[in-house]
């Protein structure tokens, strides 16, 4: 079932659904599992909101009233960056609400440019989806279309967030990594001097 649910709550954060596009296709995506998250309705987009239309659903919300704006919905948000900064403008003049970015870490490889200084001033966050220790590993639980390549474009995205955003954390996924694995992730986080997070498999 396709909508267009452009903001949603979770929690007590203001999640942005800006596209269902991704260069990536994860074998434990939440998207596999159903058409929304967290109650909210379908996040299968029959279309693309417009900028105009994203400003007009977060001022439903007072952001003010929030912890966080989160661009995370059925897709990569960096597929719409020109959008996503747009919005993180709006935003901006309008409250002093955290903005955090979702991300897979390939915007540079879908901008055949590097893109992490575009977020200074206008993102507070960045998750980025590190999944795997080796880029074997990663390309297998990706299956990104940018190939085995991928891997180390990411690393070099997240290492490019630390100099212009003021936090920068990777995530990998519980269950489809053993201790050993997350133990392996974990130093090359720290090598980096970026944070790991183990997040929890979602349903």
């Amino acid at each position: 079932m396709k909508a267009l649910t452009i903001t949603y709550l979770v929690k007590n954060g203001v999640y942005v659904n800006l596209t269902n596009r991704c260069p990536c296709s994860c074998v434990f995506c939440l998207r596999q599992n159903g058409d929304g998250v967290a109650g909210s309705d379908s996040l299968w987009l029959e279309r693309e909101p417009t900028l105009e239309e994203v400003c007009r659903s977060l001022d439903q919300w007072n952001l003010d009233e929030r912890d966080e704006v989160v661009f995370c919905g059925y897709g990569e948000p960096t597929e719409r960056l020109d959008v996503l900064l747009d919005v993180a403008r709006y935003i901006r003049s309008k409250s002093g609400v955290k903005i955090r970015v979702n991300t897979n870490g390939l915007a540079d490889l879908i901008w055949k440019e590097p893109t992490a200084r575009k977020l200074e001033g206008l993102v507070d966050a960045v998750s980025i989806s590190l999944n795997a220790s080796d880029k074997e590993t990663y390309f297998k639980l990706t299956r990104s279309k940018f190939g085995i390549e991928s891997y180390d474009a990411m690393l070099r995205y997240a290492q490019d967030c630390v100099k212009y955003v003021p936090s920068v954390v990777m995530t990998i996924v519980d269950v489809v990594t053993s201790k050993e694995e997350q133990e392996r992730c974990r130093r090359i986080c720290e090598e980096r001097g970026l944070k790991l997070r183990i997040r929890p498999y979602e349903k």
